[in-house]
């Protein structure tokens, strides 16, 4: 009798028994470990300074030589994990920069060379991941606009090294003339493009007061692109970058007695995504089978039964 309820249960419908399990194992699966779980401190990044890192690029060919461009805004790694991720779908990092008027650049492109950072997360000097022109409107020519008349743009980096691994995302913003300028950084184009992106990140219409911005300022908006929506809460912090024009490149030009070429002031976007397309992909679906399913083993089943009671008489 006992290989006859095992004989059963193998002939019972293989979709129950995988909903079963796969439901279970979707149960187990835990959820995202906060970052204070994580050990990752507040505001969701770790100071590149505290491991040898630093706020500064590197640049080559700079005069004098050793200068660097002010990393002046953090994606944090408290932001939701999907934006995080370095790709245009499925909400991404690229299309979070499309959302707020930012894209690759023209026509794939790079124009001018390379900077480095150190995030301090054990990787050392790592080449720029990409750089992110503003898009006049345009996300697929638009680039190519910015690249001849100049324009907001950043460079970014991830912080992912085995030492610091907070998945945040550095950025290098700034404002730079056209290319007939040598793209050159126009006067106070570090702080101004920091408070630009800020600007448009949290929303279209706004404008920020370089001026009025401090350590206490906060600012929260949505954006939208390819049907995903993104509410960023955008916080100043100082004590992290150095008020300072020494080091910092172009400083001949854009800074003064009175105006530091880094005013001190990190811009730290915390992202979520509060929409998005309807999709299936990927999701689990169960339907109760018909009761001609569900009866089909029993009937099965004691046929099997009659037979093997027939051929033990």
């Amino acid at each position: 009798m006992a290989s006859l309820a095992w004989l059963t249960l193998m002939l019972c419908p293989p979709s129950l028994l995988y909903a079963y399990s796969a439901s279970n194992e979707h149960a187990r699966a835990p959820p995202p470990s906060p970052l204070w779980r994580r050990g990752i401190p507040s505001p969701g990044f770790y100071n590149p300074t505290s491991n040898g890192g630093a706020w500064l690029t590197k640049v080559d060919g700079t005069y004098p030589p050793g200068q660097g461009e002010p990393i002046n805004v953090v994606v944090s790694g408290d932001s939701d994990s999907s934006v995080l991720v370095n790709q245009e779908i499925d909400g991404g990092l690229l299309n979070y920069f499309i959302s707020f008027g930012y894209s690759t650049e023209c026509l794939g492109q790079h124009q001018g060379a390379a900077q480095a950072a150190n995030l301090g997360d054990g990787l050392g000097y790592v080449n720029q991941t990409a750089e992110i022109r503003w898009d006049y409107g345009d996300p697929q020519l638009g680039t190519c606009e910015e690249t001849i008349e100049g324009g907001s743009h950043f460079r970014y980096w991830s912080q992912d090294g085995s030492k610091a691994d907070s998945n945040a995302v550095f950025m290098a913003a700034s404002y730079e003339l056209p290319e007939t300028d040598q793209h050159n950084i126009i006067f106070n184009g570090y702080n101004l493009g920091r408070d630009w992106l800020v600007g448009n990140v949290t929303s279209q219409q706004k404008i920020i007061d370089t001026s009025t911005v401090s350590n206490t300022s906060e600012y929260t908006g949505q954006t939208s692109y390819n049907g995903y929506t993104y509410q960023t809460t955008a916080k100043y912090y100082s004590g992290y970058i150095a008020n300072t024009s020494y080091g910092v490149n172009h400083n001949l030009s854009v800074a003064n007695a009175t105006v530091m070429a880094s005013d001190g002031l990190i811009a730290v976007l915390t992202v979520k995504l509060v929409s998005q397309p309807a999709s299936t992909s990927g999701a689990l679906s169960w339907e109760i089978p018909s009761w001609q399913t569900l009866s089909l083993p029993l009937v099965v089943a004691f046929l099997v039964n009659t037979i093997v009671i027939s051929l033990s008489i």
